[in-house]
């Protein structure tokens, strides 16, 4: 399982023009599933995001979680980060999990991330053509992978 999180000032996801979530301050989760991951994976990337120590605190270093800045979290699934770009110059996501195994982790994941945050976590549709904006605060962007846990 791969997560890539952008620390924004603001963020939404819309489907055909329509706004389906949006945060202020918070973390923007891009997530892409693999066909190997489990819900082990999700246990341990949701609580490691929760965990991230991504914003500053008084001194301005990078000291506080996204509860302890008061934050909110948008989520958004997307396969494409399980791309392999090892051949050519066409990427392929043959290491993506397909909808049926992907969709039922993506909402345990976001359960997980729910209930590890205390959040309310915002997100799109999975497996819809989804429209992102977001303000990257700092910029601030991690990469996170469940199988490396790194």
């Amino acid at each position: 399982m791969r997560a890539l999180l952008q620390r924004v000032s603001e963020a939404s996801v819309a489907v055909q023009g329509n706004v389906l979530g949006e945060i202020s301050k918070g973390l923007l989760v891009l997530l892409g599933i693999g066909s190997d991951d489990t819900q082990e994976d999700a246990d341990w990337l949701s609580r490691k995001i929760s965990n991230m120590r991504l914003f500053p605190d008084e001194d301005l270093v990078m000291n506080l979680d996204i509860v302890q800045a008061h934050g909110s979290i948008l989520l958004i699934s997307q396969f494409t980060l399980q791309a392999s770009t090892q051949k050519g110059n066409r990427p392929s996501y043959i290491k993506a999990a397909r909808p049926a195994i992907a969709e039922p982790l993506y909402e345990y994941f976001k359960d997980r991330l729910c209930s590890e945050s205390g959040q309310d976590v915002q997100s799109g549709i999975f497996g819809s053509d989804m429209q992102v904006q977001l303000i990257n605060d700092g910029p601030v962007t991690i990469w996170i992978d469940s199988k490396n846990r790194e």
